[in-house]
């Protein structure tokens, strides 16, 4: 139960808070929260590009790992670009886990994410004990969130890593290429090797109406940095930015311009 001074929506998964009452969890037993501890993080979405009023997901999250299958769905790179805004605005460490790998290569994807120093994963099915061990290494000891899109293997993954998890997993529309909607709710599962695991539902779309460019920007200190010398309310996609001058001194234009799809991805609206 929850206190009601709290109020509507204050609680989330991956929340700290304090209980009062009962705790032993005895069949009968009552306890409520009576406060929440300030949050580390928090990763939010909005219902649409059009809509600034933001949902929290999950709080005090220190890893995003952001699921995309190489095949069946393919690889849908706009979601991963819109997962990443959501990362950087809230401060959370993003890591890519490609799935499927036993499908279809996955040069092309990583090479899209390596300008922004993206650290990836690639599994590949059936999942062995070997092939588990960089996913297990990579979430060992931290608070992770996967998120991803239906039917890119993300349930299958929890169900690996954390025996008796019992996630259900869905099937691949094959005329859609679409996964169907399998887990409907939050829930946060505790590793075996330590560490928390929080799944969330598949999603079809990531509103990010409530991050700004300049938000997005700071997570990337050089960049940031680079910033001071644009013009007021610059959005950073070209024009009269610092940002052009600052790469070409530095050989570092492919890095700008991963950013700058990144940025273009808040624009395009929620992928389909």
């Amino acid at each position: 139960m929850k206190a009601r001074e709290l109020g509507r929506g204050s609680v989330v998964v991956g929340d700290r808070v304090a209980l009062a009452g009962d705790t032993t969890g005895t069949e009968g037993t009552l306890a409520r929260i009576v406060r929440v501890q300030p949050r580390m993080s928090a990763l939010r979405r909005s219902a649409d590009d059009d809509d600034p009023v933001e949902r929290v997901i999950v709080a005090n999250a220190e890893q995003l790992v952001i699921v995309c299958a190489l095949a069946q769905p393919p690889p849908r790179l706009r979601f991963i670009d819109r997962c990443l805004v959501a990362a950087y605005d809230a401060g959370i460490a993003p890591l890519l886990c490609l799935t499927k790998a036993d499908l279809a290569p996955a040069r092309e994807v990583i090479a899209a994410y390596e300008p922004l120093g993206v650290p990836c994963l690639v599994t590949c099915r059936p999942f062995t004990s070997a092939r588990l061990a960089g996913p297990r290494a990579a979430l060992a000891g931290r608070t992770s969130v996967l998120i991803g899109q239906s039917g890119v293997g993300k349930s299958t993954l929890v169900n690996a890593l954390i025996p008796g998890a019992d996630r259900v997993v869905g099937a691949v529309n094959p005329v859609t290429g679409r996964g169907r909607h399998t887990s409907s709710s939050v829930i946060a599962l505790r590793l075996p090797g330590g560490g928390w695991l929080i799944d969330t539902p598949g999603l079809r779309g990531f509103g990010l109406g409530h991050v700004t460019p300049q938000r997005v920007v700071q997570a990337f200190p050089g960049l940031a940095a680079a910033t001071r010398d644009c013009p007021p309310g610059c959005d950073h996609l070209g024009g009269d930015c610092a940002l052009d001058e600052w790469a070409r001194d530095r050989g570092a234009t492919a890095r700008l311009d991963s950013l700058r799809r990144l940025l273009r991805s808040r624009e395009a609206g929620a992928p389909g």
